[in-house]
C-alpha cells in the first residue's frame, strides 16, 4: 500500500511542555498530533480540563486511562467531530477547530462501536466509504484489494457484512479509516471485545500501519496490549493528561531509580553473598529478592551500571542474568492514578 509523504505543509507550534508531562515528546521534531489546553463539559460534568498531548510522527501513543477519563472525547475532538469549549490541537501544522475540513483528509477515525451496512458485501462496503472520500475510482479499485490483505480479509471480500464475526467487523473499520491513505490514525478501543487471537491480529496490524508511516494513536485500558506496542504513552485521569512520553523514560522516572535484575548460580547463600558485594558499591540502594533473582535500586548511569557487573564477578559471583528491571505498564498507571486521587484534582469525566 503506497504511503502519503509526511511533509508539513505549514509551521507547527512549538509543542511546549505539558504541566504533568516527562518532557515534551515533541522536543525533538514538530509532533505530527499536538494539543494544547483541550476543554470539554456536558452540562455540568467537565469531560476535559485543559488536556494536552504531543504524539511524535510515525509513533504508535497508547492513550491510557480508565473509564471516564476522557478518552473518548479527545478522540471525537481530534477526529473534528466535536467541538472543544477551549484550546486547540493541530495535524501536521494545520489547526484542527478553525479549520476542519483542511484536516480531515489526514485522520482517519475508528470509533470504539461503529455501524456498518450489512446488505454490503466487504468490498461494496469499502468502495462505498472510498467514494465518499472522494477517492477515484481507479484508486480505489487498486487499494481495496491491498487493505484486504492487509487485515487479512481477502478471502471475505465477496461476503456479507453481517456475516462476519465481531473480529472481523474490527478488522474491516481499520480497513474502512484507511481508504482514503491518512497520515493518522484515531483508533478508540480498536480491540473490544476481541478474543485473545484477535486482540493479536489487531496489534500485529497496527504495528505493520506505523512501519508504513503512520501515526497511531490508540486509546485502550488493556494496558498489556499497548506494552506490547506502543513506542510512547499517554496516561489521562479526570480529563487531565497526567504524564506522556516514550514507554521507557516514562518507566524509568517513574521508579525515581535505575533497577538492575540480577540473577545468580546457586542457592541462598549465593543469593546472599551478591547482595552484600551489591550493598557496598556507590549509588546502590535497597537490594531486595524477587522470585529467584535480586533486584537492586541504583542511581549510577551506564558506566556504573557496568561497574556493578564488574564487582559481582570480580567477587566470583557466578552471574546468570544482569539485566535493567523495570515497572510493568499497570504499576506505572496504578501510581499515576492513585496519586491523582489521593490529590483530589481528579474529576468526572467522560
Amino acid at each position: 500500500m503506497t504511503t502519503v509523504a509526511q511533509t508539513s505543509e505549514t509551521s507547527q507550534p512549538s509543542a511546549g511542555g505539558v504541566g504533568a508531562s516527562a518532557g515534551s515528546a515533541g522536543a525533538a521534531a514538530p509532533p505530527m498530533l499536538w494539543a494544547e489546553g483541550l476543554t470539554k463539559s456536558y452540562m455540568r460534568t467537565r469531560a476535559l480540563n485543559g488536556l494536552s498531548l504531543h504524539v511524535p510522527r510515525g509513533s504508535i501513543y497508547g492513550f491510557v486511562g480508565p473509564n471516564g477519563a476522557g478518552k473518548t472525547t479527545t478522540m471525537r475532538i481530534l477526529a473534528t467531530l466535536l467541538a472543544p469549549d477551549g484550546g486547540e490541537a493541530y495535524v501536521d501544522g494545520r489547526p484542527l477547530t478553525s479549520n476542519p475540513g483542511g484536516v480531515r483528509s489526514k485522520l482517519g477515525y475508528m470509533p470504539d462501536f461503529f455501524g456498518v451496512y450489512d446488505n454490503l458485501t466487504v468490498s461494496e462496503y469499502l468502495d462505498f466509504y472510498a467514494a465518499a472520500y472522494g477517492v477515484p475510482k481507479a484508486e480505489a479499485c487498486r487499494t481495496i484489494p491491498e487493505l484486504l490483505e492487509l487485515v487479512d480479509l481477502a478471502h471475505k471480500r465477496h461476503d456479507f457484512v453481517e456475516g462476519l464475526s465481531r473480529g472481523m467487523k474490527q478488522r474491516l473499520g481499520l480497513a474502512r479509516c484507511l481508504v482514503h491513505n491518512p497520515e493518522v490514525l484515531l483508533l478508540d478501543e480498536p480491540a473490544s471485545g476481541m478474543d485473545p487471537r484477535a486482540r493479536y491480529e489487531m496489534r500485529e496490524i497496527v504495528k505493520e500501519l506505523q512501519r508504513l508511516g503512520k501515526t497511531v494513536l490508540v486509546s485502550s485500558h488493556i494496558l498489556l496490549e499497548l506494552a506490547e506496542m506502543c513506542s510512547h504513552i499517554g496516561i489521562v485521569q479526570g480529563g487531565r493528561l497526567l504524564r506522556e512520553g516514550p514507554v521507557n523514560t516514562i518507566l524509568q522516572s517513574l521508579r525515581g531509580a535505575r533497577a538492575v535484575r540480577i540473577g545468580v548460580m546457586g542457592d541462598e547463600r549465593s543469593r546472599e553473598a551478591a547482595a552484600t558485594v551489591l550493598a557496598r558499591q556507590p549509588g546502590v540502594g535497597e537490594v531486595q529478592v524477587v522470585g529467584d533473582d535480586l533486584e537492586a535500586a541504583f542511581t549510577g548511569d551506564d558506566g556504573g551500571t557496568a561497574a556493578l557487573l564488574r564487582a559481582l564477578v570480580e567477587a566470583d559471583i557466578p552471574v546468570l542474568r544482569f539485566a535493567p528491571a523495570a515497572n510493568s505498564l499497570e504499576e506505572i498507571f496504578m501510581q499515576l492514578t492513585e496519586a491523582d486521587g489521593a490529590d483530589g484534582t481528579g474529576g468526572a469525566s467522560v
